[in-house]
């Protein structure tokens, strides 16, 4: 098909003209993080110069910088260390202080339908934009206009709306959150709240769960508490590579006794071992095993095989009444026990192996490791969600 006699308006997003390529799949060997971590964050900083992409990460997470857009991992509320971030944050801040442009030429080379055709990392290496761009009523380039007339055509279309809730401003998650704050004061003095954005909407469906069974949508602990927890499960997520920042919490719970458990169908090799990057011992040592107990679940078996391990301690209960369960605590704090119970029973063993895909033997491993700790830390992802 012509691409120019496409209105540029109507273009959707293409296959990338180039496939990725298909490569070849082996078990990892090693360690998550050590010398690997250490190369991988240097080849990002390079990409914002080297001084300056070091005086930026150095302000990264700092009580005096900026909150890093690679994840929501929390800071510590005192005694930060002097490097707060992890090689997805170098690489998320590269993102935004790379020294690559894209200058309006580049636009007169490239089309939208064939920037459609490029892949997403192509197209975020291209750099940072110099000028507004515009794409003017059946055109195929954008072109650049002033600040004054970008602010302009934006002010005229929020003016021409008869209610303030008629316009949405969403935002991707990588918006920092300093940008984000200072949008969300525009946009509330405009008159809505309409502010979702990518988190925002994935997050929706726990947040809602959440505040309809504990009355508060997000989490409930404090990063220390991973110091004093006895065990932790992690489940629909991979800390190693999407937050590798959690596997010094992780560390450093491990080291103070506690035991962890990982639901997931990737066995990641950053919860088997880990070698902090600030270690110099951990580098030329062997690195630190994080998790106790893998147990692989198959994609859509945690319904099931969350209900396994909760039907395990049920049945605990019924051989040692009031020795597993805090009937007070049930009593007074919840609601619907009975028939959360009833269900439980009903549900057959059978059924949690073929829908979760794990070992009974792993399912009732977790389930004991649960029942006789007196602290937990239940982690979860959007794997989850």
């Amino acid at each position: 098909m012509n691409s120019s006699k496409k209105n540029p308006r109507t273009v959707q997003s293409q296959p990338p003209e180039e496939e990725p390529s298909k490569g070849s799949f082996k078990q990892p060997s090693g360690s998550a993080g050590g010398l690997g971590a250490i190369r991988s964050t240097f080849n990002h900083t390079r990409e914002m110069g080297i001084l300056r992409g070091a005086k930026t990460l150095l302000q990264t997470n700092q009580e005096n910088g900026f909150d890093c857009p690679g994840c929501a991992w929390p800071d510590p509320d005192s005694g930060r260390d002097f490097v707060e971030f992890c090689e997805n944050g170098a690489k998320a801040v590269a993102a935004e202080a790379t020294l690559a442009r894209v200058e309006p030429k580049f636009f007169e080379q490239n089309s939208v339908a064939e920037l459609s055709r490029k892949t997403d990392h192509w197209l975020e290496k291209q750099g940072r934009l110099t000028h507004p761009m515009w794409l003017p009523p059946e055109k195929e380039h954008y072109v650049p206009i002033s600040w004054e007339d970008a602010f302009e055509k934006i002010g005229s279309k929020l003016r021409s709306l008869h209610f303030p809730n008629e316009a949405v401003f969403y935002t991707s998650g990588r918006t920092s959150n300093e940008a984000a704050f200072l949008l969300q004061l525009f946009v509330r003095q405009f008159g809505t709240n309409n502010l979702p954005d990518c988190s925002n909407l994935c997050h929706e469906s726990s947040g809602v769960a959440l505040t309809e069974s504990l009355g508060i949508g997000k989490g409930t602990v404090r990063l220390e508490d991973f110091e004093r927890t006895e065990l932790v499960l992690t489940i629909g997520q991979n800390p190693g590579t999407n937050h590798p920042r959690m596997l010094t919490s992780l560390q450093k719970a491990v080291r103070n006794g506690a035991r962890i458990i990982s639901i997931n169908p990737l066995d990641e090799m950053a919860l088997k071992s880990f070698k902090h990057p600030r270690e110099i011992s951990a580098i030329l040592g062997s690195g630190t095993q994080l998790r106790d107990l893998h147990l692989p679940v198959k994609i859509n078996g945690d319904v099931a095989i969350l209900k396994g391990i909760m039907k395990h301690i049920l049945e605990a209960e019924n051989q040692s009444p009031g020795k597993i369960l805090d009937h007070e605590f049930i009593q007074s704090h919840t609601h619907g026990y009975e028939d959360f119970a009833r269900a439980l029973q009903e549900i057959t063993w059978q059924e949690i192996l073929n829908e979760s895909g794990v070992e009974e033997k792993l399912i009732r491993e977790a389930g004991d490791l649960m029942a006789h700790c007196k602290s937990m830390i239940c982690c979860w992802a959007m794997g989850l969600t």
